[in-house]
C-alpha cells in the first residue's frame, strides 16, 4: 500500500496547500485521513500519533500537499468529513508502545481462531490489529453468512484484556492484509498499490480472447484477477474499428464463417462452411466492404481475393559446419548381466592388460596331452570282451 511522491524531486514545496495528511497504519495494511497543523512540522515518511476515539494511534504519513486532495477524491472522501487530527510527532516511547502492539497480534490471533473453532461459528478470523497505545484490537474476519458475534465478543475481551471491534470484510480485502506472491512473480496488486476494487467479470476475458479457465483467472483470494481490468480499456477502444454483426459473409463460393479475431493486427480469420480445412485472414477493411456488398444482396466471388497478403520471411542460411567441429568418440562399456561377472570380466581384463608380454609354450605338457587323446581313442575302439 505505498505510494510514490511523484513531485518529490522537483522541489516543489506544497506541504502547506491543505493540512490534511494521510497516515497509514500496520504497514499500510489501513489507512485514513488527518487534520495536520502546519506548527507540528511534520512531513511525508514521519511517524505520528494520531487521536481516536479511545485514546491514540501511531502510524506513517505516506501523502501530503496536493496528493491528498487526489487521493481523496478517488476515494470520494470530503474534507467535511475529516474530524480527527494529529496529536503530536511520534516520541521514543509511542515507537515502542507500538512495537509492543505488534508483538502481541499474532498470539492474538491464535486465541482468537481458537475461541471461534469452539465455539463452533462458521467465520475465519483473517487478522487482529492492535492500536497505538494497546487499549483497542480490531479483528478481521471473512464469513458467507451472517455471524452473531456478541458471545464471541465477551471471550474475546475477556482472554485479550482490551476492547474488541468486529470488522468483516471481503476475499479481496483478505488477500490484501495478507499478501502474497502473484502468478506473474510479483506481489500481490492488493497488497502493494492497489487502493479500491473494481468489479471483475468473464466478459473482461472474453473482450481479450482469454480463454475462460476458472483456475487460471482466479487470484489467491478465489475471484478473477483484478488485472483483467488492467488492459480492457486498450482492448475495447481497439475493438471499435472492428464491424459489429459480421459472424457470416456470403460470397459465391459459400457461407463465411468467423472462426477467431486478431484485435491488434486487424485481421478476422474465415472458413468456409462447407470446408473448414480453409482459413483466410481479412482485414477490418475488407470485412466492411463485403458487409456492404452483402447489404446490397450482392455477393462476392470468394473469401481469397480480400484475404491479407502475408509477408514472406527469408529463409535462414546456416554454415555448414562439418568437419570443422570434432567431438570425442564414445566409450562403450561392456555390461555384464550379473554384478560378479562384471567384477571377473573387468579383472581378467585388468589382468590382460597389466601382463601384456607373451610367455612360451610348454613343449612338454603339450606331448603328455597328445598321448592322451590318443589313448583314449584306443580304448573306445576296442569292443568288451574281445582279445587285447
Amino acid at each position: 500500500m505505498s505510494t510514490f511522491d511523484w513531485f518529490s524531486h522537483l522541489g516543489i514545496d506544497d506541504s502547506y496547500t491543505t493540512d490534511i495528511v494521510e497516515v497509514s497504519f500496520k504497514d499500510g495494511a489501513s489507512k485514513d485521513f488527518y487534520h495536520a497543523p502546519p506548527a507540528l512540522g511534520v512531513f511525508t515518511g514521519d511517524y505520528v500519533a494520531v487521536e481516536t476515539k479511545n485514546g491514540y494511534n501511531v502510524g506513517c504519513i505516506t501523502l501530503s500537499g496536493e496528493l491528498v486532495l487526489l487521493q481523496m477524491k478517488k476515494k470520494n472522501v470530503k474534507q467535511a468529513k475529516v474530524t480527527e487530527s494529529v496529536l503530536r510527532k511520534a516520541n521514543t516511547r509511542d515507537l515502542e508502545k507500538m512495537h509492543e502492539a505488534r508483538q502481541l497480534e499474532y498470539p492474538a490471533l491464535v486465541k482468537s481462531r481458537a475461541i471461534a473453532r469452539t465455539n463452533h461459528v462458521n467465520m475465519k478470523v483473517t487478522d487482529v490489529e492492535y492500536q497505538g497505545d494497546c487499549r483497542k484490537a480490531t479483528i478481521y474476519y471473512t464469513s458467507d453468512e451472517r455471524v452473531d458475534f456478541r458471545e464471541l465478543v465477551r471471550q474475546f475481551s475477556h482472554q485479550l484484556r482490551v476492547k474488541i471491534e468486529m470488522r468483516q470484510i471481503g476475499p479481496r480485502q483478505e488477500s490484501g492484509r495478507l499478501g502474497g506472491i502473484g502468478s506473474c512473480g510479483r506481489e500481490l496488486c492488493c497488497s502493494t498499490w492497489l487502493s479500491d476494487f473494481q468489479s471483475v467479470n468473464t466478459a473482461a476475458a472474453r473482450y481479450q480472447n482469454i480463454a475462460i479457465n476458472q483456475g487460471k483467472l482466479s487470484g489467491q483470494c478465489g475471484r478473477l484477477k483484478c488485472c483483467l481490468n488492467y488492459e480492457l480499456d486498450t482492448y475495447m477502444e481497439a475493438l471499435e474499428a472492428f464491424p459489429k454483426k459480421a459472424d457470416k459473409l456470403r460470397t459465391e463460393a459459400g457461407l463465411g464463417i468467423l472462426i477467431k479475431t486478431d484485435i491488434f493486427k486487424g485481421l478476422m480469420y474465415y472458413t468456409y462452411r462447407e470446408n473448414r480445412g480453409l482459413l483466410f485472414p481479412i482485414p477490418v477493411d475488407k470485412v466492411h466492404e463485403i458487409l456492404a456488398l452483402n447489404r446490397e444482396d450482392k455477393k462476392p466471388a470468394d473469401l481469397q481475393t480480400f484475404q491479407a497478403v502475408t509477408e514472406v520471411k527469408d529463409d535462414f542460411e546456416y554454415e555448414d559446419v562439418t568437419g570443422a567441429v570434432e567431438l570425442p568418440a564414445e566409450k562403450r562399456r561392456r555390461k555384464g548381466k550379473t554384478k560378479g561377472r562384471g567384477r571377473k570380466r573387468t579383472s581378467t581384463a585388468s589382468r590382460e592388460s597389466k601382463d601384456t608380454t607373451p610367455q612360451p609354450r610348454a613343449e612338454g605338457k603339450s606331448k603328455s596331452r597328445n598321448k592322451r587323446s590318443n589313448n583314449r581313442r584306443r580304448r573306445a575302439k576296442k569292443k568288451p570282451g574281445g582279445d587285447a
